[in-house]
């Protein structure tokens, strides 16, 4: 287990810390020793876990910082706000993300720009200026979170499932790119008790992938182990790695079909 280093102040930034796996990542990197910049829109929550934090990891500095990602530039923001701070990140974790559920056609223009923005837009800007300053100080770690419905068409979640592959595809590709002072690696969980279906518009799952659930603190567990152990992608839970495993043997048209049956059920 990747430990910070005992005499110098290591940072780790998590977004979407208020709530499901950005807490989870919050608790884990904190037992890992590393000093936190917790980032979500809702505060409240946010100083809530840092107190949790320090009372069990007494000394360990833990930062809060209220700001909506899915707003243009706010990912240059959130890096100004960072460097007036005094900290420069060794691990981010683009955990921040949205989804919208249901018809397209039904969805709003305007939830959709946002979700693009916070889904695909903030974590490629942020990816690339903190992969910037972690390339300059030799050393850093970026976690990509994806999903499930990045490995092919998934109606009902169409534009969610878009943003995700490109989440997908751009770590895969970093991974490589930065390698090897910054290691980038992309979780790709499945579904999690994370309240995702309500937040997202009223989302049921379907029927047969419900068997597929996990903690957040295994899926957040499982790519923390992937991210320094230096891997370019890893799938959280085995019957997902199992699906994730057989989704290349059917049509992706097929797969389309069949979700597409679930959503008007």
């Amino acid at each position: 287990m990747r430990q910070a280093s005992n005499t110098d102040t290591c940072w780790a930034v998590v977004t979407g810390a208020s709530s499901g796996l950005g807490l989870a990542f919050a608790r884990l990197l904190a037992q890992r020793g590393y000093a936190l910049l917790l980032m979500a829109r809702r505060e409240a929550p946010m100083h809530a876990l840092a107190g949790s934090i320090r009372a069990v990891h007494p000394g360990l500095q833990v930062r809060v910082h209220a700001q909506d990602l899915s707003r243009p530039g706010a990912a240059s923001e959130l890096m100004t706000a960072m460097t007036a701070l005094g900290i420069t990140p060794t691990v981010l974790i683009n955990n921040a993300g949205r989804g919208l559920a249901g018809p397209l056609l039904e969805q709003s223009a305007a939830a959709l720009r946002a979700m693009i923005e916070l889904n695909v837009l903030s974590l490629m800007e942020l990816s690339q200026e903190a992969g910037r300053l972690m390339a300059r100080q030799g050393e850093g770690y970026i976690l990509q979170v994806a999903s499930m419905a990045s490995l092919g068409p998934t109606p009902g979640l169409a534009a969610y499932g878009a943003s995700k592959a490109f989440v997908r595809s751009f770590g895969e590709a970093l991974h490589a790119e930065l390698a090897p002072a910054v290691r980038v690696t992309t979780l790709i969980p499945g579904l999690m008790d994370t309240g995702f279906g309500d937040a997202a518009g009223g989302y049921e799952a379907p029927r047969w992938a419900r068997a597929t659930v996990i903690t957040p603190e295994a899926a957040a567990e499982i790519g923390l182990t992937a991210l320094f152990a230096g891997r370019s992608s890893v799938v959280s839970g085995r019957l997902n790695r199992l699906m994730a495993w057989l989704s290349p043997f059917t049509s992706r048209a097929g797969q389309a079909r069949m979700l597409a049956r679930d959503m008007r059920r």
